[in-house]
């Protein structure tokens, strides 16, 4: 039987916002598995679907630089959020986004790029962690490249121009006129930082996530005594719901609630004054993904006294 710590009944009652006795036996059920409790807790309606963002507990930041169709994005960790504000590593940081700008979204290959002013990028890095003395790394970069149109930016919390803890781009495909169509990548960009979408569309997302949803609402009608025919037709109008939820084009758009992000990009059309499609986007929130190890004391004793924490 796997050993269900107070640590983890409070970080499943975070992902859920189920009662802590629920998360207990939900874990318990899953053997200790995280992702098995929150489904099992769905499928028993004590839960939401989980988001999609994970813990956020790295430190450092996350930049973006854009030229003409091209724009990138990255993110450089640091130890703690008082290197974040230092501005050497702030420089350094944007200076690492201009140069991945010319070498891609591949981080081994930003890294042997050339720094500006000597040596390279991980060379610069390294030099940085020994004036500074904290361990910095180059985590992860990503890019959106549009033949025609814009690649619309915005940076939210930002310490510095284009430096923050969310950094998102998101491509505008279009033949029309580039003011207007830069002021829409900017305001749909500002929805990808605020609502997270898992994916630009139906077809875009992971089909395991989709299969997942799936089973869950299927399981939750059967559990409900709903027959066969019912089911199904549960599961596919659950389904579609889901799509608006996760999905960028289906999603309400943030700065017009009356309209799916899809509906304001076609009705921007007749100012800009030609088609335009969304190419893809991408959203960078600083230690997305990843957990750093925190020292809760109060449930590390109520864990091992067997107590509630």
């Amino acid at each position: 039987m796997a050993n269900i710590t107070a640590a983890m009944v409070k970080e499943l009652r975070e992902k859920t916002g189920a009662g802590m006795m629920d998360c207990k036996n939900a874990l318990g059920e899953a053997g200790g598995d995280m992702e098995a409790a929150v489904d099992w807790l769905r499928k028993k309606g004590l839960a939401k679907a989980a988001k999609k963002a994970g813990r956020v507990a790295a430190e450092g930041l996350v930049a973006l630089a854009v030229a003409g169709p091209k724009g990138v994005a990255i993110e450089v960790n640091a130890e703690t959020d008082f290197v974040a504000r230092n501005p050497e590593f702030q420089e350094m940081v944007a200076t690492i986004a201009t140069v991945a700008l010319e070498a891609g979204a591949d981080v081994s290959t930003i890294e042997a790029a050339g720094y500006p002013g000597g040596g390279s990028v991980q060379e610069k890095i390294q030099a940085t962690v020994a004036k500074i003395g904290e361990n910095m790394t180059l985590r992860r970069a990503a890019q959106i490249v549009v033949p025609a149109g814009v690649v619309g930016s915005y940076v939210h919390s930002p310490v510095a121009p284009n430096l923050g803890k969310i950094a998102v781009l998101v491509g505008l495909k279009s033949e029309g006129k580039a003011e207007p169509l830069a002021a829409l990548g900017r305001q749909v960009a500002m929805h990808i930082a605020a609502i997270n979408p898992q994916a630009l569309d139906a077809a875009s997302l992971d089909p395991a996530i989709v299969e997942r949803e799936r089973n869950v609402l299927a399981d939750k009608a059967r559990a409900s005594g709903k027959p066969e025919n019912v089911v199904e037709k549960i599961v596919e109008s659950g389904v579609k719901t889901f799509y608006k939820e996760v999905c960028l084009v289906d999603q309400p758009f943030v700065h017009d609630g009356s309209k799916t992000v899809a509906q304001a990009v076609k009705a921007a059309e007749a100012e800009v004054g030609a088609p335009i499609e969304i190419t893809g986007f991408v959203r960078l929130a600083l230690g997305e993904g990843v957990e750093r190890e925190e020292s809760d004391f109060a449930a590390e004793v109520a864990a091992a006294a067997g107590t509630k924490s």
